[in-house]
């Protein structure tokens, strides 16, 4: 995947890779998504495919919490209040426990419901704001939202991929 370079760019690997990733998640066994066998987000842990989903969906939803600050002029905690950039093995512990009390699928249908939020506001953004502009450091808002949606998805697929081709899962 070449890095978007502009909205319209954004909004289709967005859509696609997306699309590519939930499609895998369906298919895989209810009854394993519980089952701790994948390769963790930090060094020498496991997590399960619910882990997996709620790490995807901590990411979407911290997107939308900074555009929210940003429409309301409020100053934004990169990644995470209480968070730096070298803490993402944390963050992603805190994910899965804010979500723990979702089922599989309704960890799927939230991942959906945030997704489209972020598209919505993407359509609803101009690619000035998105891509001429810088919004933290050096990084545009576009290139944030793609750091912390399509870039997760597109390692959540190849991770699951992996995953169900070891444990005899047809995809």
């Amino acid at each position: 995947m070449a890095v978007p370079q502009n909205k319209d760019e954004l909004l289709s690997e967005i859509a696609r890779n997306y699309e590519r990733l939930r499609k895998d998640l369906i298919a895989l066994p209810v009854e394993r998504s519980v089952e701790k066998s994948l390769e963790g987000h930090a060094k020498g842990t496991m997590m399960s495919a619910c882990n997996l989903v709620a790490y995807l969906l901590g990411w979407n939803e911290l997107v939308l919490k900074w555009i929210a600050r940003h429409k309301d002029g409020q100053e934004i905690d990169f990644p995470e209040t209480g968070f730096k950039w070298n803490q993402l093995g944390r963050l992603a512990q805190k994910f899965y426990e804010d979500y723990e009390a979702l089922t599989y699928q309704e960890l799927i249908e939230r991942l959906d419901s945030a997704k489209k939020e972020i598209v919505t506001f993407i359509e609803s953004t101009d690619n000035h704001d998105l891509y001429e502009c810088a919004w933290y450091d050096k990084w545009t808002m576009g290139r944030m939202i793609q750091f912390n949606t399509l870039s997760p998805y597109l390692n959540a697929r190849v991770r699951v991929r992996k995953w169900a081709k070891q444990q005899g899962i047809m995809l």
